[in-house]
């Protein structure tokens, strides 16, 4: 998100009538891995009173890491937070957080059904503490509770730990893809996700040509389909915007080993070293 454009789809918004009421920022997108910058936004939206809200379902993990808790610098500010442990941390599927600077019983207010034949009034103790009533669905799994285990398991420096090697993993994939001809980033990555094509020899020293990324947007599905027919790997590709299919690779298992990503490189290069273009 660019903070000078937000300002001006705000003013556009309210001289046609519009009542904007709610600025989502993104703390880590799901196929580039980038950070909004939430300091700026965060000036907006207490400059204008906009609702701030803050979509770290991705990256907000990185919290857990003193190196790199720089880039969500700023989500202190956010009215709210979404945020997803079960992705970078890999906490058991599913574990969602939702939460709220807030202490009016907001959730309360919108959501409570007042059922009295499920949430008594008169217990002795906090009745804060009863959930059910506070959020869209009733009956539903101790989700936390996957988290509050796993923490409680390693603790909060071996979540740290989790979350550093992950972008260590990642640095030293992309500087090997560096040293190695055919691999080209489609940019360097900010978080863990690393998107790139893979040049075949038939197509290095083409890059000029009329069809070049035509037939570039072809290779990732030709890899993709041997690879899952040869059951070696299996890496997501897609398309964005003007980019033509790429490889988008996330590296937060603690399992992987260097000799993983240096498999995963040679066998890229096995793969498609055949390629030819139709």
């Amino acid at each position: 998100m660019i903070p000078k454009n937000l300002e001006e789809q705000i003013s556009n918004a309210r001289s046609k009538g519009a009542v904007p009421f709610l600025v989502n920022a993104t703390s880590g997108t799901t196929v580039f891995g980038a950070f909004d910058p939430l300091p700026e936004i965060a000036d907006i939206c207490e400059k204008e009173g906009i609702w701030f809200h803050v979509d770290a379902a991705w990256g907000g993990s990185v919290l857990f890491s003193r190196k790199h808790r720089h880039l969500l610098t700023g989500i202190e500010r956010a009215n709210s937070v979404a945020w997803n442990p079960h992705k970078m941390l890999q906490v058991g599927l599913q574990c969602s957080v939702f939460l709220l600077n807030d202490d009016t019983g907001l959730m309360k207010k919108c959501h409570s059904a007042n059922a009295g034949y499920l949430f008594q009034p008169d217990k002795f103790y906090d009745v804060g503490y009863d959930t059910g009533d506070k959020s869209l669905q009733c009956g539903r799994k101790v989700d936390c509770f996957k988290l509050w285990l796993m923490w409680k398991a390693v603790g909060t420096r071996g979540l740290e730990e989790r979350v550093d090697r992950a972008f260590a993993c990642t640095r030293y994939l992309v500087n090997e893809m560096k040293q190695r001809a055919g691999f080209r980033l489609l940019m360097e990555p900010q978080c863990v996700n690393v998107c790139f094509w893979y040049i075949p020899p038939s197509l290095r020293g083409k890059e000029e040509s009329p069809d070049f990324w035509k037939n570039l947007g072809t290779v990732a599905p030709f890899i993709k389909e041997r690879m899952v027919k040869q059951g070696t790997m299996m890496v997501g590709y897609q398309q964005q915007e003007t980019y033509v299919n790429f490889f988008r690779q996330i590296l937060i298992s603690p399992q992987i080993s260097l000799d993983d990503l240096e498999f995963f490189l040679d066998e890229i290069e096995h793969l498609g070293r055949d390629f030819q273009p139709h």
